[in-house]
């Protein structure tokens, strides 16, 4: 018989009424592999396990992450938090309580599983930026086989998509009121001097030369 869901408190972030009677973890706001533990074991004699991550896309990211390096793309997977992110964007998921009562009654979608060469899930967006806020980005980049720039860009946006082929990518416009050109694929591979990397928020801690996200060989379990 399936048990109840379980909840993976990240932070401060505040807990959903609906979500108030559920078997609860609390971890760091950025959680690491060994903070799952507790919550991955109580799962482990569930028929249906459910894990509801309730803080920001980089906790949610860091969930998909330990299930994706884990082999526990069984476990299903929701996103409770307050505010619009980049993971609700690309998702259409629901925010505050009535993200809780989707977590708790939701169906579930299997979707593409977006990763980069760093073993690294990618839920919301990740950009890819010069070494410092004053340097534009230099390199080149292509999705699939298509060119998405070669030269100096201001930046680039990467974010996963819930259909296939999985991944789109665009330029960063010099100005705000320029619309984005957006290429789909299932790859983005990047080529620079020297790039900075924020993935769900959440910045790589060192400047990169090359970067790749790509579709994982397996999907994952959203809750919606």
């Amino acid at each position: 018989m399936a048990l109840t869901p379980v909840v993976l408190k990240c932070g401060d972030s505040p807990v959903p009424l609906p979500l108030g009677e559920l078997t609860s973890f609390t971890v760091p706001e950025l959680p690491e592999k060994q903070d799952f533990d507790e919550a991955l074991s109580q799962l482990q004699v569930v028929t249906e396990p459910r894990l509801i991550v309730v803080g920001n896309d980089g906790a949610f990211a860091a969930a998909l992450t330990r299930l994706m390096r884990l082999e526990r793309l069984n476990v299903e997977l929701a996103y409770v938090t307050e505010n619009r992110s980049d993971a609700t964007d690309a998702y259409k998921l629901a925010t505050g309580a009535r993200a809780a009562r989707t977590a708790l009654k939701g169906t579930v979608h299997t979707v593409p599983l977006i990763r980069d060469d760093a073993g690294i899930a990618l839920v919301g967006a990740a950009t890819v930026t010069g070494p410092t806020d004053a340097d534009e980005l230099i390199g080149e980049a292509y999705v699939d086989d298509n060119k998405l720039f070669s030269g100096t860009v201001p930046g680039i946006r990467i974010v996963p998509s819930p259909k296939l082929p999985g991944i789109k990518a665009s330029v960063d416009r010099k100005s705000r009121w320029s619309g984005r050109r957006w290429l789909e694929g299932r790859a983005i591979q990047l080529g620079s001097p020297a790039a900075r990397l924020v993935r769900d928020g959440v910045p790589n801690p060192r400047d990169l030369k090359r970067s790749t996200f790509y579709r994982h060989d397996k999907t994952w379990l959203l809750v919606r």
